[in-house]
């Protein structure tokens, strides 16, 4: 397979969903470019003294639907390539499940491990004074991504707020409740990775009861995700994570794992349970299992392992996991892929409704938005797959020209 580049992964399913739509290049030309790219050096002095300055980036791709959206990663591997990718599909994703909102991405190319928490806060504040002015509640609107939660949020608030002389409270999501949240966020990407396989096997008249699921990954995304599979009667029998590859025939009981996790600087390394054995990675893709979850980082489902893969369903919890050569096998070898721009859209979608609350100051039970978060994830598989079955394409397509129509719409309504 080619030399993996996230962006040009990105544009080559893009190329070939206006071709199904029959869009000339001229139509989407801009789509296929960044509005923005900033790179900002982000110094922080250590808990020794000395300074040590970071490379620090911001994507923002389109604004035609909205305010820009998406998230902050810190991650050593983070570099602009990756940040273009993670804005585009951010784009895509906000169109699919008709959130009125453009795409964005940041991160800084660091390891946040080698960090102390004091370290990790002064970097976030300083990465946000850089970035504040193109940044704002109305304009662009960054959330948690790889490595950063709430707590990030919160001293991202309180720098871009000193920066703008009031609270901003809106000009990030994914905050703790304490300081303008919404309740039922930080389930809310698990959730609707949930529902959506849930909506897949109930559009084949089929159900997750019983449905043997490997998961790759266990921070949010993968631990909450495999809980509420597991609550709707599906088998979690492996997970990997940066403590290992573990396997259990009959189940790994994941809320023990995610309490595991939580006091072992979240990790499963040493992780025990009956019947619980640790295997390699190698082994994991070998798997006879029904679901792949993976749900780490890109580009994990590739020439190394794709012909291994015996799951009849890809459950794509990351951004951009499969690379697009083995997206091709997969479908050749008669593998669903629920993908990421769908799959992984609660997270987006319930930081809309958390923005919509703060913007008005009235904020509703967790219970209120669960239900509108189940309700526009409904709408938007159902478009997905109604699409899927007339055209006879893949979800992966459908999703790709269900969006590139909207956004290509709204360009061309801007008159831009």
């Amino acid at each position: 397979m080619a030399e993996y580049n996230p962006f040009e992964n990105m544009l080559s399913v893009l190329d070939k969903a206006a071709e199904n739509l029959g869009l000339t290049r001229n139509d989407y030309e801009v789509l296929r470019h960044p509005e923005r790219e900033l790179l900002v050096s982000v110094p922080v002095v250590m808990d020794d003294g000395h300074v040590e300055v970071f490379q620090g980036y911001r994507v923002q791709h389109n604004s035609a639907r909205g305010p820009y959206k998406g998230g902050i990663r810190f991650h050593p591997a983070a570099d602009l390539n990756e940040v273009k990718a993670l804005a585009a599909w951010m784009t895509w994703k906000c169109a699919v499940v008709n959130v009125p909102y453009g795409g964005a991405k940041g991160g800084i190319a660091v390891d946040p491990t080698k960090l102390s928490k004091g370290e990790q806060m002064r970097m976030t504040k300083a990465y946000t004074e850089r970035i504040a002015p193109i940044v704002g509640e109305h304009r662009d609107i960054p959330a948690p991504d790889v490595n950063t939660d709430g707590q990030v949020m919160a001293w991202f608030v309180d720098a871009y707020s000193k920066v703008m002389g009031h609270d901003v409270l809106g000009v990030v999501t994914g905050k703790p409740i304490e300081l303008g949240g919404s309740l039922g966020r930080n389930e809310a990407t698990g959730r609707g990775l949930m529902l959506a396989l849930k909506h897949y096997y109930e559009a084949n008249n089929d159900s997750i009861k019983g449905k043997k699921v490997a998961t790759q990954g266990f921070g949010n995304v993968g631990s909450i995700g495999s809980k509420l599979i597991q609550d709707e009667g599906g088998i979690i029998v492996a997970v990997n994570d940066i403590g290992g590859t573990f396997y259990n025939a009959k189940g790994i009981d994941v809320k023990k794992a995610m309490a595991y996790s939580s006091t072992h600087g979240k990790s499963l390394k040493g992780y025990q349970e009956d019947g619980l054995q640790e295997i390699t990675l190698a082994d994991f893709w070998k798997l006879d299992v029904d679901v792949f979850f993976p749900a780490a980082l890109d580009n994990q489902i590739n020439a190394s392992n794709v012909n291994d893969i015996k799951a009849k369903v890809i459950l794509e919890g990351a951004n951009g996991p499969t690379h697009v050569e083995a997206d091709a096998v997969l479908e050749k070898k008669g593998v669903h892929v629920i993908p990421d721009i769908f799959a992984n859209a609660g997270g987006v979608a319930c930081s809309y409704l958390e923005w919509v609350q703060n913007l008005q100051g009235f904020y509703w039970t967790e219970a209120e938005v669960n239900e509108k978060l189940a309700r526009n994830l409904k709408l938007a598989f159902n478009d997905l797959w109604a699409l899927s079955q007339e055209k006879k394409v893949t979800l992966r397509m459908a999703a790709y020209m269900i969006a590139l129509k909207r956004v290509v719409r709204a360009v061309q309504l801007r008159g831009m």
